[in-house]
């Protein structure tokens, strides 16, 4: 007798043992109990879960937060992904009709980044790894059902395999602008962009088709190998966004994005190409365009590309209120295909307030007109207004940092001291 029971002892614990490590499947007081240590996440997320933060969470691969389900992860929570490209990518990614619920705090920020970071709970700057290492793994992705401008209103997302059809996004002729896909906040998401393919990486955030029923505020995205944000449609908005060393463009946005951007910082790097590519929709625009307002961006002398805007693709937007500094001299802003022109000239694209700091160049890009290029040689930008843009060396516009002081990694290295 004694026998049998000491089997089955040993039989409940290696389940409980098994549960644990298995986040799809943990039994809600078997994950209070685990306060300590890692858990690798390997299956997709089918049932509400909680991630606390006394546990670290390891992405042991592409791991989805499946429609129906929730996954709240709390304040001060390290989401680590591991090495992989191609189709061994890691990425959380919410798919549609999935819903993330990540409230961090100012004091206790939710923290995403590499498996080689040794960072731990309570730790802002990483111990080990340098802010400008890129591509350790993928990154945040959030898919919902909100309008895009694809032929039939739905795609897969960028950084995901077709094969994948939890990559899809956008709702089609059922498309819903006010979906709901949670609540995203005080988050930092670092050296990301793993490769999927060739041009194909995954940015620090991708948000495809997601709806203003989303709340996205105070988000910190440090050295992506792609771009830092990119919306592709939908109708979102964020708020309090800083995107430092992104390999590719700190903000970009696609496929008649409708949401505006408000209270942003871009720290450009080495590696940087624009501070912002905007793209207008791929198919008929539907609407009035997106917004970028209240900004403020540090370019690198040293980058490899390190232009200040490029307008592309039929593109309708309004810039307004941002502060553009510490730029190379052959920066520019640049009008690049004719559905773009004649979206400026109707007023449908709207450039208000924008402000130019090139005290420290003696030569290149220096006047409003150096600045701005109109590639297609139309004269558009041949008689720009003080009231679009304007030389200036103190800004009257630009970003409130204090929103990113104390939790963000880029003020912990005091790369806001110059805003």
């Amino acid at each position: 007798m004694k026998k049998i029971n000491l089997l089955a002892l040993l039989f409940l614990a290696l389940a409980f043992g098994f549960t644990a490590c298995d986040e799809d499947t943990v039994d809600p007081v078997v994950e209070e109990e685990e306060t300590e240590g890692t858990i690798i996440v390997t299956d997709n997320i089918s049932e509400d879960v909680t991630w606390n933060s006394e546990t670290v969470y390891q992405l042991g691969g592409r791991i989805f937060v499946l429609e129906g389900a929730t996954l709240t992860i709390e304040p001060g929570t390290i989401i680590k992904g591991e090495a992989g490209t191609g189709t061994n990518a890691t990425a959380l990614v919410v798919a549609r009709g999935g819903t993330l619920l990540a409230e961090g705090t100012a004091d206790a920020p939710i923290i995403f980044t590499s498996v080689a970071d040794e960072i731990e709970p309570g730790m802002i700057a990483s111990p080990n790894l340098d802010p400008d290492i890129d591509g350790l793994w993928g990154g945040l992705i959030v898919l919902g059902y909100a309008p895009i401008s694809t032929p039939d209103g739905v795609a897969q997302i960028e950084g995901i395999p077709p094969s994948d059809t939890n990559g899809l996004y956008g709702g089609g002729n059922s498309a819903d602008p006010a979906d709901n896909s949670g609540v995203l906040k005080y988050i930092s998401i670092r050296h990301g962009g793993a490769n999927i393919g060739e041009g194909n990486e995954i940015n620090g955030l991708t948000l495809g088709g997601v709806g203003t029923g989303t709340v996205i505020e105070n988000i910190e995205i440090i050295a992506n190998q792609d771009d830092g944000i990119e919306p592709f449609g939908g109708t979102v908005n964020v708020t309090n966004l800083l995107v430092w060393n992104a390999y590719d463009d700190s903000f970009d946005c696609d496929q008649d994005y409708t949401g505006t951007i408000d209270n942003f910082i871009g720290i450009l790097g080495f590696d940087s190409d624009h501070a912002m590519e905007l793209d207008g929709p791929e198919g008929a625009q539907d609407n009035g365009g997106y917004t970028l307002r209240n900004g403020s961006i540090k370019g690198d002398l040293d980058a490899s590309g390190g232009e200040y805007v490029d307008l592309r693709d039929g593109v309708s937007v309004t810039i307004e209120n941002v502060y553009f500094f510490n730029f190379k001299s052959n920066s520019d802003v640049e009008l690049d295909d004719a559905g773009s022109v004649a979206n400026y000239n109707s007023g449908a694209t709207v450039l208000s307030n924008l402000q130019f700091n090139v005290s420290h160049l003696d030569e290149g890009n220096r006047t409003i007109a150096d600045i701005f290029n109109d590639t297609t040689g139309s004269g558009a930008f041949d008689n720009i207004t003080e009231d679009e843009a304007s030389i200036v060396t103190t800004p009257t516009v630009g970003a409130d940092k204090s929103a990113f002081t104390g939790w963000t990694w880029a003020d912990a290295n005091g790369e806001l001291a110059d805003f």
